[in-house]
């Protein structure tokens, strides 16, 4: 099955990497290749969708154990081992099975599969496939039982490949899980509710692909709209935030509490800071597609207080008393002003 795609090899992964890896090479490469990344690339578009079928046969075991033994890396030859060189496989014939129970290895075109998936569907009967001594195409007849190896009879829902079609949902999602992803669920205009898992690092108008959770085993795509917040905002690939604080805080710095999408952390206020004086908290912003992440960008807003208790006000009379600051004293206008 030389045609059929070496998806180990096209996510880089070796044959004995666990599941949870491949599912993180996989949101790596999504991003990578996404479609609303990489516009009018035909090539980044064809690839994200071998990325996908890969992805979906890898991170599933027992389609895993299918690929490995009937996917790249098998040969059509192996099974002549089996009478008049057939698989086994039920006890109804048709156009492609004899009376043995047997499917023949001739009613399938090895060398015209590109994605396993078709490849199996093609080999268990699901699919069209060539009837013998024919040019044309026609569907195969199902047997009763159809089911795939390692799965119970029952386990294994067949659907019509005339009712797939595609489906494109709007999904707004806040800030927050736009930039942490994870599981969110959704309902579908058919009805269905569905939970789908949302890569990190989502933008607005960002287009995300689900194969098969469309009608009838088509594909899904969602269309994300990320809720504008009030705190924090997104600029590339950083997160800007405004902090307020106090005069004292900016005249004597310290530690001071700044929201993040990560959770509340300490930032260090130098002496002196002034107002809209930006700060930035290394690492905590967004992932681009080389996997660097963005900064937060804090900017500071001095807050004076607009009813101060009377134990603050004699404070600042006596600040005002002693303090040696004098701001207007450089102003280049007060030489031209009449006394």
């Amino acid at each position: 099955m030389q045609n059929v795609l070496d998806y180990y090899e096209l996510m880089g992964v070796e044959r004995d990497t666990s599941i949870d890896d491949i599912k993180k090479v996989y949101r790596r490469l999504a991003r990578q290749y996404h479609p609303d990344l990489n516009p009018k690339n035909k090539a980044a578009e064809e690839k994200f969708k071998e990325i996908g079928e890969a992805y979906q046969v890898l991170s599933n075991s027992t389609s895993r154990v299918q690929y490995d033994q009937f996917g790249r890396d098998s040969n059509p030859n192996e099974f002549q081992d089996r009478p008049t060189g057939q698989l086994p496989r039920q006890q109804e014939p048709s156009d492609n099975y004899d009376r043995g129970g047997y499917i023949s290895i001739d009613a399938v075109d090895f060398g015209s599969f590109t994605y396993f998936n078709r490849f199996f569907d093609q080999l268990v009967g699901l699919g069209c496939s060539k009837k013998k001594g024919s040019g044309s195409t026609a569907p195969a007849t199902r047997p009763r039982n159809n089911f795939r190896p390692g799965t119970t009879k029952t386990s294994y829902v067949v659907t019509s490949r005339t009712n797939h079609r595609d489906m494109e949902a709007r999904l707004t999602i806040s800030l927050f899980k736009a930039y942490s992803g994870g599981y969110e669920r959704i309902r579908l205009s058919d009805g269905r509710s569905l939970e789908v898992n949302l890569p990190p690092a989502i933008t607005t108008d960002q287009r995300l692909y689900f194969k098969g959770l469309g009608l009838g085993g088509g594909d899904l795509y969602l269309k994300i709209t990320v809720e504008p917040h009030p705190f924090w905002k997104l600029v590339g690939i950083d997160i800007h935030c405004r902090l307020p604080i106090t005069p004292s805080e900016a005249v004597l710095g310290g530690a001071v509490e700044v929201p993040t999408l990560k959770g509340s952390m300490k930032m260090s206020l130098p002496p002196g800071v002034k107002s809209g004086q930006r700060l930035r908290l290394a690492s905590l912003g967004y992932l681009d597609d080389n996997g660097r992440r963005g900064d937060m960008v804090v900017e500071l807003q001095i807050v004076v207080p607009r009813n101060p208790s009377s134990q603050e006000r004699e404070l600042y009379e006596k600040l005002r008393e002693r303090e040696t600051c004098t701001p207007r004293a450089s102003l280049p206008v007060l030489a031209e002003v009449p006394l």
